[in-house]
Parts: structure tokens; sequence; C-alpha cells
């Protein structure tokens, strides 16, 4: 998705200067297109509240309103999106990073499950808008998992029972009704950790009641673990889980099964 900073219909750029009239915003940024994001003409080198606002109302309050009240009926918004999206006080710097940080925001459709990783902002920029969307309420701080602290053993059983009916025991995502289940390959601790507790999408969210910090390292050290799992003995077939690995039985081993049994048919019968 390619960035444009400067050519934009005036109809565009009108309706980005009342949405930056309308949130305070004193620097210009124009209207985001569907066929990328907006900045501002000059960003700063340094990620501020400031900078975080002009981005946000550049590029997401067409679908999480001014100053993220939400919107709740889609409705056009810039760059010809269809706008619709939650509110975002008090969600706190914990979702912003996730959601960013991943890719799964900004969403092209409303209706879209955030899946396909896209991220569109720098580091700057994500952090600049992580700090605004925390600005706009009591929500939590970014988490700051140490996986070193937590059991591997332990965040087997743990993820086993809380978290492979979905993403397969090897962590490797799948399917559930109406979803796709995203691999965790790939994914750093942190975003790990904010997933846990945010419950992005069909996923749900386990409090400290239910996973503690501490629990929470030791899942956090076992998915980590399975970027690159050890083999020990067999064909691990790309570790993508117990049914393809079951599927090999059936397409390999019971032909190969069946020619035996033929072969010493015939010898017997020879």
């Amino acid at each position: 998705m390619s960035t444009a900073r400067h050519t934009r219909p005036v109809l565009a750029a009108a309706l980005a200067a009342a949405l930056l009239a309308a949130a305070g915003i004193a620097a210009p940024a124009a209207a985001a297109p569907q066929s990328g994001i907006v900045r501002p003409d000059s960003e700063p080198t340094q990620p501020s509240v400031q900078l975080g606002s002009e981005l946000f109302a550049g590029n997401c309050a067409s679908c999480h309103g001014i100053a993220g009240a939400g919107i709740q009926s889609p409705r056009p918004g810039a760059g010809g999106i269809l706008g619709q999206g939650p509110p975002l006080k008090d969600v706190g710097a914990q979702a912003a990073d996730f959601y960013l940080s991943t890719g799964y925001m900004p969403l092209g459709n409303p209706h879209l499950q955030p899946y396909t990783s896209r991220v569109l902002f720098s580091k700057k920029e994500i952090r600049a808008l992580t700090m605004y969307v925390a600005s706009l309420g009591n929500g939590p701080p970014i988490p700051d998992p140490n996986p070193a602290a937590g059991k591997l053993s332990e965040g087997l059983q743990l993820f086993t029972l809380h978290c492979a009916g979905c993403h397969q025991e090897v962590a490797r995502g799948g399917f559930v009704t109406g979803a796709r289940v995203p691999p965790l390959q790939g994914e750093n601790a942190r975003q790990i950790a904010e997933a846990v507790r945010i419950g992005p999408y069909l996923m749900p969210k386990f409090p400290k009641s239910q996973i503690s910090d501490a629990q929470l390292n030791s899942i956090i050290k076992y998915v980590l673990a399975q970027n690159d799992p050890p083999n020990r003995g067999g064909w691990g077939i790309g570790n993508i889980g117990p049914i393809p690995e079951g599927l090999v039985t059936w397409w390999i081993a019971v032909p190969l099964l069946i020619l035996v049994c033929l072969l010493l048919g015939r010898k017997l019968q020879g």
C-alpha cells in the first residue's frame, strides 16, 4: 500500500481540515485515501501526543471518531472508506500498541477480520499514536513481560489448556467458525502478552485472575520456543500440527502398507 503525502483531492483536504479543527489540532494533515496513509508535512523526530493526534485525525478518526469517541453506524469517511469503529476511551496504550504494531489496524473495511499483518506506520508513528490513544482515558499501559523468568513445562501445560484448542499445540494457528486463527511465529513477547490481556477479535481475553503475570511469562516462553521447535526423531513436516501429521499416515503409510500386503499375497500365491 503506497504512502501519499502532498497530492490530495480538494474535498479530502477540506474534510481533514474539518477533522483537525474539531479536534483542536493546529498542524495540517490530509484525509486518508484508500491507497495509503497520510502524515503531517513535517514530522518531528521524536514521538509525541501531538504527532499522534495529527496521525489519528488523518488516518483513524474516520472509523473511531473525533477524539476516539467511536462511530456506531457506518458512514462515509476520508478517502471514501466506510467508517465504523468502537470508541477508544480507556482502551489504553496496550490495545493501541498491539493492533498497530501487528498491522491489524488500520482496516480498509470495518467488517474484515484483522488478520493480515501489514504495518503501515513507522515505529515512531506507532509510539506517537499509542501515546495519543493512552491520553484518551485510563486504560492499561504496554506490558513488560519477562519470558526468561517463565517455565517451559508450565507454559506447555497452560498453552494446551487455554490456547491450543484454537492455535494448535505447536502455535501454528488454524480455523474456527467464522474466523482464521493466526499462527504465533514471529510475534514478540510484548505482542503475545497484549493479545492475552486484550482478546483481539474472537479470542477471549484472560485477566490476571485467570492467568497471572508469572504464568503469562511461562506461556510466552513456550510460544517463543515454537519459533524453532526441536524434532526429536521422526519427520517434522514443518511442525504444522497433529492433523497434517495424521494425514501423512493416511496418504503415505496406509498406501504403502496396502502395497506390502499385495506383494506378500502375490508371493504366497506364487
